[in-house]
């Protein structure tokens, strides 16, 4: 990947329903070889999609809640995962803990609920979010720098 790749990325991030002649236009490039660094960007699956970002809270769901789990039940906790509407993310880890999974709901109740249908999968301990210091931050130029800086081709 070159610079102008990270500048494609760049941009995306900022806004990913940007015409590709106006990605063109701040990266330099005619809007057919815009469409070409897009499309092998995408082939390559450094871009993997493209999302809204939907606020939560606007839905009614207030409670925003991360679970820390020690399973041994690795596959099974994965799909009762996969079944729950409440979790939209779940990550293996390693350490101390197994799996980290993200949850939004409405109340409180319904996090209890879902906690109560995991203890048969180990132990869990869960963090509520009281608010979001970095909610989303893009990778950008300045990632890059110091990735070189660290690794040197």
């Amino acid at each position: 990947m070159d610079e102008i790749d990270h500048s494609i990325l760049i941009q995306l991030q900022k806004n990913a329903r940007i015409s590709m002649t106006e990605l063109g236009k701040k990266i330099v490039l005619s809007t057919p070889a815009t469409n070409e660094r897009v499309k092998k960007l995408e082939d390559k699956e450094v871009i993997k999609g493209y999302r809204a970002i939907i606020d939560p809270e606007k839905l009614n769901k207030n409670i925003t809640a991360f679970i820390l789990f020690d399973t041994k039940q690795g596959g099974k906790f994965k799909d009762f995962c996969k079944e729950q509407p409440i979790v939209v993310e779940c990550h293996r880890l390693a350490g101390q803990f197994s799996y980290l999974v993200k949850v939004v709901t409405e109340s409180v109740k319904i996090l209890e609920e879902f906690i109560d249908a995991t203890l048969s999968f180990g132990e869990p301990t869960t963090l509520i979010k009281l608010s979001s210091v970095v909610d989303y931050k893009p990778f950008t130029n300045d990632m890059v720098v110091l990735d070189r800086q660290r690794h040197p081709e």
